[in-house]
């Protein structure tokens, strides 16, 4: 079986988030591999990521979209074609913790498919999510927070480094550049939504994606006690 790629998307104000997402694949990985956290500073210093973007308050504003981003990654998850060494790689958000073994993900890899991901119909109703951040609604919401990606198919030949810096945000996050044939179906568990996923599904990758037990207002939580035990081991 290969080694895994693993890009996570990196913002500062959420660091535990990262550890602990990290910590949570190597310690049930089978195989070997590599994690990078994807972190917007690199990416600009490196000229590969070029889009404006301002604070407003608390929250970051892409200006090109003329929309909030509720983390540094919102955007730059989509370089990983161009990152990645390896033919296939996953990206996941920071706010994930890992049950299942990575390689079993690898494993689902078809190579008739540009990207695949569990294909949500993502309707939140809350306004806000995480630290305060706006709760925004587009086409395909998550799809894109975990992704498999087949880095050397054809068709994301189409996702150059000028389309990434220049297309709104809401389009690169619906695939705007693949068919619909293109995107290939994840099983439900591998990026299960806390609060909103069917419960009776057993997750291999729990999504914190209102917040997680790093917040204070979310302490109580779906799958509290198993991110917790993961921070205490990366404690100690």
């Amino acid at each position: 079986m290969p080694n895994y790629s693993l890009f996570i998307g990196y913002d500062p104000r959420e660091d535990l988030a990262y550890q602990v997402c990290a910590h949570s694949v190597k310690k049930r990985a089978s195989v070997p591999g590599t994690i990078q956290p994807i972190k917007l500073d690199e990416m600009r210093a490196r000229g590969l990521y070029t889009r404006p973007t301002e604070k407003r308050g608390n929250q970051l504003w892409d200006l090109i979209s003329d929309a909030p981003m509720s983390t540094e990654f919102a955007i730059s998850r989509f370089l990983i074609p161009h990152l990645s060494k390896t033919p296939w790689a996953v990206f996941c958000d920071c706010d994930f913790l890992w049950l299942e073994d990575i390689a079993k993900l690898f494993a689902l890899a078809d190579d008739k498919y540009a990207v695949m991901c569990v294909q949500h119909n993502h309707k939140p109703p809350e306004k806000e999510k995480m630290d305060g951040q706006a709760q925004i609604h587009y086409a395909r919401k998550n799809w894109s927070s975990l992704v498999l990606w087949n880095c050397k198919h054809p068709a994301n030949a189409a996702l150059t480094l000028g389309v990434i810096n220049s297309v709104p945000g809401r389009d690169l996050h619906r695939f705007f550049w693949l068919k619909d044939a293109e995107i290939g179906a994840l099983p439900w568990g591998w990026n299960w939504l806390e609060g909103h996923s069917d419960p009776s599904i057993k997750p291999f990758v729990v999504h914190y994606t209102r917040g997680g037990p790093w917040f204070d207002h979310m302490k109580n939580c779906a799958y509290t006690k198993e991110w917790r035990k993961e921070a205490e081991e990366i404690r100690n």
